[in-house]
């Protein structure tokens, strides 16, 4: 008779003190709370299960889900972690239920409906396998049964009367013997598809037989469907030898781990003469492994498709992130500056701290510019005038630098356009003074509100396109030049300024039925208008030309498409050189800002010194009034300044310097004196004097020859300029470079060069300061001449080896005697400009040996 004694053994003796014992299903369902859970180690957590003759051993699989009892098992499970793991043994509870069904009691059903007359049949134990969902049922039997025929018995009545679990009612439990010796570990070790067999001889030293195909074959099948097997390279070296077994379905392979560990192949069945132990393990798989495959071998296709894959990513996510922080920059929508509530609590905390007067000298400190916009009302008129037509062209506002420009244009032209947050700035200073690509591109992303950049990408793209060149021999397209990141920035801004064009369109608009250009083209005030300061700002340097080239071609594509109003304010006065590649079919709008005239420039130094200070009051004895006197009025210097001014010149730079030195409490005549002194001084240090002349492209004597020409006239010819001797050699890059550092100023005419004037008016008294002074003129006199005699000794020279080689021939013909007669006239024309250059020279040294 079947007796079944099952219990599962505790850490503590609780189960003497009456406590009832939990079951298998018990311990899943309940893992944390219980200090009893079921062991996976083995009897005595040895690895194994001990069997005599007469025992046997069966395993059961689909009693528990692979996936949950795999989890409880696993190491990312901190429950598994807990000890007191206890085993089922005999003398217990009768309820061994593993899952969905009792092992025991199955096999209990089965040997009561057998037909071979089983008896005697005890079960020993049940140890349970989570992770692998099914448990091992130790059995002893009579010596006249043995162990396969209780198997089968088993195994027909599962058949005839399946048990499906309820998560998966495609499987049913499965029965099947023991042939090897089972390893019963609780290894971390998921149960996989794939089997590893590794062939081991039976005795250490013993000889292996490796298995063949056929033989794996007939040992695996009947567990389940195989999808293949895979045996181990003749030539490997790998010990000991294996092969791989994969099954079509995870249960089967479970089965035949389970009941084929350990066992010993004969002979008959492949084993060799001393038989060889099949050990098996689970092996993880590569799936999909063809695919890692194919795209590691032809990088000349994977790599393009995976930058082509990130630049989707990049445009559908991040592009529309930049649009929208590019309008926010614009319309200010997240700056509490320009909040009203912000902007009251500021205007009222500053009247309680300050007074009135006080603040507004804060807040306002260009005093005296009233004067001046009132002299540029007109200009001012025609920048709004020409905002408000449609023509699609440029306009430029040039000047020289501190002619008022920027604030010209922004705080006056377009105050209105500032104040409903419609103006993009753009300053190209910073994007031009930026040292490398990355910095560059986040200059002009700063400049527009562009986010997020990722510059620093570049440098590593680069480094990636130069791995992928050197393996695919071409260039895979992960960086990126200059050119396209400042395309990306620029179209970007352009969607953003299309957004806010179009932000006052309404559905029930008399014109909704137009397009969005056909709208744009008719509203042009609805249009944003974007400032370009500092155009052409450092044009000489190299790579300037790709930036600005940029910028002028997203200009021209701004007011070609109606999206924009462009303004550009730029000191050069070749700008149309630049602008026309952009818009060569566009006739520019065009307003010059020259100095102030010398009316305008005294009103504004007069003003400047009335605006930031206190009232001064004197009391005179007419009756009891009391007259108020401005600063200006209580001075009696301010005369001087009819005759300063004109030395000074319009600047307003200038002219604000000058006002404040007045303040200080100097006198007119003294502060432009100091101003001229210091301009002088500004001129000797930085174009003159021989330090670092090796880094220049002009030299001292160049520079030089332009102190001391416009020191006597104001205007010089340009081509007149090129034809001195100090500019016959390089005089377009020395005057080029003369202009860029601000010592001149080139005028031009359709687009050449035709005078040259001071940088700035102030250079006209401190070039005449130089030379007024005596012992730097005879030095750089003696230096421009000792060039001049240089220069006429070498022409002599060449002049005297034509007349030797013509001296040479036996007979002179007729037609050389002119030729002769001409070298011999320049020679004595070199000749007397050298004795009149030497006389001049010896002058300048007494000079030089009289003076200090």
């Amino acid at each position: 008779m079947l007796q079944p004694r099952v219990l599962f053994r505790l850490h503590q003796p609780a189960w003497k003190q009456g406590l009832r014992v939990a079951t298998p299903s018990q311990v899943l369902l309940h893992p944390f709370p219980r200090r009893f859970v079921t062991s996976e180690a083995g009897e005595n957590k040895s690895g194994h299960i001990s069997i005599t003759p007469n025992e046997g051993i069966i395993f059961f699989n689909n009693l528990l889900p692979v996936q949950v009892s795999g989890f409880l098992a696993n190491r990312l499970n901190p429950f598994s972690w807990f000890p007191g793991r206890g085993s089922i043994l005999k003398d217990g509870d009768k309820n061994d239920a593993v899952g969905v069904a009792s092992p025991t009691q199955l096999l209990q059903d089965a040997i009561k409906g057998n037909e071979l007359g089983i008896t005697n049949v005890e079960v020993l134990e049940v140890l349970p396998r989570l992770k692998e969902g099914g448990a091992y049922l130790k059995f002893s039997h009579d010596e006249a049964t043995d162990a396969a025929t209780i198997a089968e018995a088993l195994r027909k009545h599962l058949k005839e009367n399946p048990v499906k679990p309820w998560w998966n009612p495609f499987v049913s439990v499965r029965a099947g013997l023991v042939l090897g010796r089972p390893w019963v570990e609780d290894l971390f070790r998921m149960p996989q598809r794939r089997l590893r067999v590794e062939f081991l001889p039976v005795e250490p030293g013993a000889a292996v037989a490796e298995l063949s195909q056929e033989q794996l074959y007939s040992f695996f099948r009947p567990y389940g469907k195989l999808a293949d097997i895979v045996v181990q390279d003749s030539d490997s070296k790998i010990v000991p030898r294996f092969a791989y077994v994969d099954f079509a379905h995870l249960h089967r392979a479970i089965m035949a781990k389970n009941c084929l560990h350990g066992y010993t192949a004969n002979e008959s069945q492949g084993g060799g003469k001393l038989g060889t132990v099949i050990r098996l393990k689970y092996e993880r798989q590569q799936s999909h492994s063809w695919i890692k495959d194919w795209l590691v071998n032809h990088p000349r296709i994977t790599i393009p498709a995976l930058v082509a894959l990130i630049t989707g990513i990049t445009v559908a996510v991040f592009d529309p992130l930049r649009t929208f922080s590019i309008r926010v920059h614009i319309t200010r929508a997240f700056h509490f500056e320009d909040n009203a509530v912000w902007r009251w609590f500021r205007s009222q905390s500053k009247d309680f701290l300050n007074r009135v007067r006080h603040v507004q000298q804060f807040d306002n400190d260009d005093g005296g510019m009233e004067v001046v916009w009132e002299g540029r009302k007109q200009e001012i008129e025609q920048i709004q005038s020409w905002l408000m037509e449609t023509a699609d062209t440029f306009i430029i506002v040039q000047g020289p630098r501190g002619s008022g420009k920027k604030e010209l244009v922004l705080d006056h032209a377009l105050k209105h356009k500032k104040a409903a947050h419609r103006v993009l700035y753009v300053d190209c200073k910073p994007i031009q003074e930026a040292r490398g690509d990355a910095a560059t591109i986040c200059a002009a992303a700063d400049q527009v509100g562009y986010r997020p950049v990722f510059s620093w990408m570049n440098n590593i793209s680069g480094l990636m396109d130069l791995a992928a060149q050197g393996m695919t021999g071409v260039k895979a397209g992960f960086s990126e030049t200059l050119e396209n990141q400042l395309s990306k920035v620029w179209n970007n801004t352009a969607s953003a300024l299309k957004q806010i064009a179009l932000d006052g369109r309404r559905k029930d608009d008399k014109d909704a039925n137009l397009s969005d250009d056909e709208y744009l083209e008719a509203h042009p005030e609805c249009r944003p208008i974007v400032v370009v300061d500092n155009f052409l700002h450092k044009n000489n340097e190299t790579g300037a030309n790709l930036v600005y080239d940029k910028l002028a071609e997203w200009a021209a594509r701004l007011t070609t498409s109606n999206l924009a109003h462009v303004i550009f304010l730029t000191n050069d006065v070749s700008f149309s050189k630049s602008l026309s590649k952009a818009l060569p079919d566009r006739v520019f709008r065009q307003i010059s800002l020259g100095d102030c005239s010398p009316e305008v420039a005294k009103r504004y130094v007069i003003n400047h010194l009335d605006f930031d200070a206190t009232d001064l009051t004197e009391a005179l004895k007419e009756g009891e009034e009391t007259k108020k006197l401005t600063p200006s009025q209580k001075r009696t210097d301010l005369r001087e300044l009819d005759d300063v001014i004109p030395l000074l010149g319009g600047r307003l730079t200038d002219l604000e310097f000058l006002a404040r030195r007045i303040k200080t409490g100097e006198t007119p005549l003294k502060a432009v004196r100091e101003i001229v002194d210091q301009s002088a001084s500004e001129i000797l240090k930085m174009f003159l004097l021989l330090g670092g002349s090796e880094t220049r492209d002009w030299t001292s004597a160049q520079a030089w020859t332009l102190v001391r020409s416009l020191a006597a006239q104001e205007v010089l010819r340009f081509n007149e300029v090129l034809l001195l001797d100090t500019y016959k050699s390089g005089g377009d890059k020395a005057l080029a470079a003369l202009e860029q550092a601000e010592l001149i100023s080139v005028q031009s005419l359709n687009g050449r060069p035709y005078s040259i004037k001071p940088g700035k008016p102030v250079y006209q008294s401190a070039f005449q300061r130089l030379v007024d002074d005596k012992v730097l003129s005879a030095k750089m006199d003696l230096a421009l001449l000792g060039d001049a005699i240089s220069g006429a000794n070498k022409s002599i020279d060449k002049y005297e080896q034509e007349l030797h080689l013509l001296g040479k021939l036996p007979k002179q013909p007729a037609e050389l005697r002119s030729r002769i007669q001409w070298l011999l006239a320049n020679v004595a024309t070199q000749q007397s400009k050298i004795e009149g250059w030497e006389k001049e020279s010896a002058i300048l040294k007494k000079v030089l040996q009289s003076e200090y």
